[in-house]
């Protein structure tokens, strides 16, 4: 057998994965890397047990108002995912509120007052939220009027086309075209 033939055979004898299954099992492997980060994360949030309160309706109502606020650290984080030290002293705050007896209103409306509406991670629809939102589409359709406008305009100068030439540029074009 020649040299050519020998490694043909060799690669023949090679176990391999069908594309189809081998493509299922990687997807299921980051599937699961994914749903333990997952897991991880959360349980990241609250690393001191003396944190959590003893009755688990009020833990609940807390971590449900948690749930809400942002993290002024991580800012794309409720405050009950953040381990940031600030998210913490929040949710310590939050926690001695529930345990006085505090609605849920009144805690939520205490925080937007001592933080203002960027801790909500929903923050009601008001001018200031139109005002941001409004200002990339109106900058938007000026821009697209401006190009209509624009484009409308040329497309009357071209149907008219340049005026004709005088006698003067004429006998001058003429010239030019000699030489």
């Amino acid at each position: 057998m020649t040299g050519g033939n020998h490694s043909a055979l060799f690669r023949a004898k090679e176990p391999r994965l069908p594309g189809l299954l081998a493509a299922k099992l990687l997807l299921v492997m980051v599937a699961l890397v994914f749903c333990l980060g997952l897991s991880v994360q959360g349980a990241l949030a609250v690393s001191d047990p003396g944190e959590l309160l003893a009755n688990p309706v009020q833990e609940a109502r807390a971590e449900a108002i948690g749930q809400q606020l942002r993290c002024l650290v991580c800012q794309n984080e409720s405050i009950e995912d953040s381990s940031a030290d600030l998210a913490k002293d929040i949710r310590t705050i939050i926690r001695q509120q529930v345990t006085a007896g505090r609605t849920n209103q009144q805690i939520i409306h205490y925080m937007v007052q001592r933080y203002g509406t960027f801790i909500l991670l929903k923050p009601p629809f008001d001018l200031m939220t139109a005002v941001l939102w409004g200002t990339p589409i109106a900058a938007l359709a000026v821009g697209i009027g401006i190009a209509i406008f624009s484009v409308r305009r040329q497309r009357r100068r071209g149907a008219r086309g340049p005026a004709p030439l005088s006698d003067a540029e004429r006998a001058r074009l003429e010239a030019l075209l000699r030489s």
